[in-house]
């Protein structure tokens, strides 16, 4: 008989464990910045400026999430410029400050940035530092439109408990570090 209770209480304390790590989901900045930069080496587009070739490459990105206690994500951005003319290449080193408000699509189980808002940008290219509103514009779409089809995270539903968590209907709550994803109450 007492080895009948202590199954049932192992049980039922296993059960609470299982379901206490059910009741939330985090995600760190930190986890958003790998992903990122992982992902970094497809964001490149052609363009051009008056009439001259850009190549436009995003070299690196950094994530602060719930910054000054806010619900958004802040995004800095490593990128080169490349202007070709006269035969030669002229790189040009840009650093933008993005923000944008995350969003959690239960169809993809995964987690997008949205609402792109340009918070600064500095450039230096041979010489000049200062802030190119075109360069930075370009570099805007390019960020915004990639991030509005690719996920910056994607659940890993073959986690058991993850997938069971990601069949409920979940709210995304923005925390200073860190994405919490929660069933909705």
């Amino acid at each position: 008989m007492r080895f009948i209770v202590a199954g049932l209480l192992a049980f039922l304390l296993s059960g609470c464990a299982t379901l206490s790590q059910l009741s939330s989901y985090t995600v760190s900045d930190a986890e958003l910045e790998k992903v990122l930069n992982e992902q970094v080496s497809k964001l490149q587009k052609k363009s051009s400026l008056a009439g001259i070739p850009l190549v436009l490459n995003v070299d690196e990105m950094t994530v602060a999430v719930g910054p000054d206690g806010k619900d958004v994500v802040r995004l800095g951005t490593k990128a080169t410029a490349s202007v070709s003319a006269f035969g030669f290449s002229y790189p040009a080193k840009i650093s933008l400050q993005l923000q944008g408000t995350p969003y959690y699509d239960s169809e993809k189980k995964a987690i997008f940035v949205r609402s792109l808002s340009l918070l600064d940008s500095t450039i230096n290219a041979g010489g000049y530092k200062g802030n190119l509103a075109p360069i930075s514009s370009e570099f805007m779409q390019l960020i915004n439109s990639y991030l509005s089809t690719n996920p910056v995270y994607e659940l890993d539903t073959t986690n058991k408990a993850i997938n069971f968590l990601s069949t409920v209907p979940l709210q995304l709550m923005v925390e200073q570090g860190r994405l919490v994803l929660q069933p909705k109450s």
